[in-house]
């Protein structure tokens, strides 16, 4: 793992995003990282653009802003791709797409030259297993899988001690199951 990673989140409001940015958070903290995690709103409407940041490291971490020059950036809806520069100061990163496209046509859709781009059908890996489309917690195992910064196992573990003080057993178990999907079904290149 880099001394710094950084991950900006873009999502629609009611996505999960904010969520998702905070359990990947605790995760690292579970592994003796130091961590940040926050929002940024927009509009305060169901469905508006919004954006959410992530920094994990092995150090004290004393900045305290949004992040410009993410290692990498997870976008849960695929609607964004055209309205919001989502590459902005990405340069060599990682750029993880909720899509069924390619990784090859995303790259080419936002003129992308470097870096990583990898894709998955967490919309449709959430809708099969959480019975509804959350793409959150399937772009946590992609993000887990395209990075390396956790194990399917790490991730699964946090989810069932987090969710397990609030959901039964049952949407506990359809998490994990998205999270383990997309940590196998995610594509990149």
């Amino acid at each position: 793992m880099q001394q710094l990673t950084e991950i900006r989140w873009h999502a629609r409001a009611g996505q999960g995003a904010v969520t998702a940015a905070k359990l990947v958070a605790e995760t690292a903290l579970e592994l003796d990282r130091y961590i940040q995690a926050m929002p940024e709103y927009g509009p305060e409407r169901m469905g508006a653009p919004i954006q959410a940041f992530t920094r994990i490291s092995e150090s004290p971490i004393e900045i305290h802003n949004n992040i410009e020059n993410p290692s990498v950036v997870v976008v849960l809806d695929e609607t964004l791709l055209p309205i919001v520069d989502v590459a902005r100061g990405l340069g060599n990163g990682v750029l993880i797409v909720n899509t069924c496209s390619s990784p090859a046509a995303v790259r080419q859709a936002l003129h992308l030259g470097e870096g990583t781009v990898a894709c998955v059908d967490a919309s449709g890996i959430s809708q099969e297993t959480l019975k509804r489309d959350m793409p959150n917690t399937p772009m946590i195992g992609a993000l887990a899988k395209v990075t390396g910064l956790f194990t399917v196992d790490q991730v699964a573990g946090h989810l069932a001690k987090t969710f397990g003080k609030k959901f039964s057993q049952d949407i506990i178990d359809a998490n994990i199951a998205s999270v383990t999907r997309a940590f196998q079904e995610v594509q990149a290149s």
